[in-house]
């Protein structure tokens, strides 16, 4: 087993998707990329600690590669708003890398995008420091609130109804 990390706005909105997907393990919500020692949703929404809203993903990496988990990030996000994700404003997007591998991939598939669209993707790409598991009321929010979860989708703009 593999792991992934990436940052796309709202842990809520992205978290259902990879869970979806053959080859996945485990989906966790959690902030990456502060230095700050456990930091807590409130700290992190506010943008008091450095962290991003990021996702753990461990995925077997012969039944779903890294490159098609980063593709199904990029087609949930928007990688050229610079700033933020829908209603969630400031720095959030970033894939965090564990090893070469996966850096050469996000900087290849970022590169492709960027040439395909004509336009730079505002998606940090960084080595993976730390990841700090979130409260629990965030793990699975979807299936744990479905009708709360469905009213952030629509109101963030992340689908219309």
């Amino acid at each position: 087993m593999e792991k992934a990390y990436f940052a796309g706005g709202c842990f809520w909105c992205i978290s259902p998707i990879f869970r979806q997907m053959e080859g996945v393990r485990s989906v966790v919500s959690g902030y990456s990329g502060g230095d700050e020692i456990d930091p807590t949703y409130e700290d992190v929404k506010n943008q008091r600690t450095g962290h991003r809203e990021t996702i753990c993903i461990e995925f077997d990496p012969e039944k779903v590669p890294f490159r098609d988990l980063l593709q199904m990030f990029l087609y949930n996000v928007d990688p050229f708003d610079e700033g933020g994700q829908f209603i969630d404003r400031g720095f959030s997007l970033a894939v965090y890398h564990l090893n070469d591998e996966q850096k050469a991939v996000t900087e290849e598939m970022l590169e492709n995008l960027a040439q395909e669209a004509g336009r730079t993707p505002f998606i940090a790409v960084e080595s993976f420091k730390n990841f700090f598991i979130a409260e629990e009321y965030h793990q699975n929010y979807d299936l744990k609130n479905p009708d709360a979860f469905h009213r952030e989708l629509v109101e963030s703009g992340r689908i219309k109804e």
